[in-house]
């Protein structure tokens, strides 16, 4: 299946159901009480795990998020191995994707602000791709540009009016 072929919520569900069985396996070994709860989202299947201590739950999210990350890159390479194709899940913990998003929401609007206040543009510091797509997300609802710059791990946001946008691009 190409890339940008659109999958079915059949095979959305799979796989979310192949993804649940290898993190739960995964919290098995590593012997962590957890739930989890199997989805579809802007259409892309999602696994979150729920935990009833929140020491456990922590450690399965790490510092900045590393540990969240990890587990949807090994859920992703589970459900290739499986299917045969590549996945676009997403794998959260307690949350903290949506916190994230609201914490980059908040971010994307005060630099927003700034860019509106100063006509200057405004950078932000290096982000990865999900935290990007939420950046660009929001200055595009608020009517503003933004482009990414640099190499990875060092890729940044930069958001401008539309006008220093056109400019620039001339």
């Amino acid at each position: 299946m190409a890339q940008d072929d659109e999958k079915t919520v059949d095979q959305l569900n799979e796989e979310a159901d192949i993804a649940a069985d290898y993190l739960e396996e995964l919290l098995d070994i590593a012997d962590y009480e957890g739930d989890i709860e199997m989805g579809i989202r802007n259409g892309r299947p999602t696994v979150q795990i729920v935990a009833d201590d929140d020491t456990d739950i922590k450690h399965l999210i790490g510092r900045n998020g590393e540990v969240v990350d990890a587990l949807q890159q090994l859920a992703r390479l589970a459900v290739q191995q499986k299917t045969g194709e590549r996945s676009r899940l997403i794998v959260d913990v307690d949350g903290f994707l949506k916190r994230k998003r609201q914490r980059l929401h908040d971010i994307a609007l005060d630099a927003v602000d700034e860019v509106r206040e100063t006509g200057e543009p405004v950078d932000l510091k290096p982000m990865n791709s999900f935290e990007r797509k939420v950046v660009h997300d929001v200055v595009r609802e608020e009517g503003l540009k933004s482009r990414s710059h640099g190499e990875e791990p060092n890729r940044h946001v930069t958001i401008y009016l539309k006008a220093a946008a056109n400019e620039d691009e001339e």
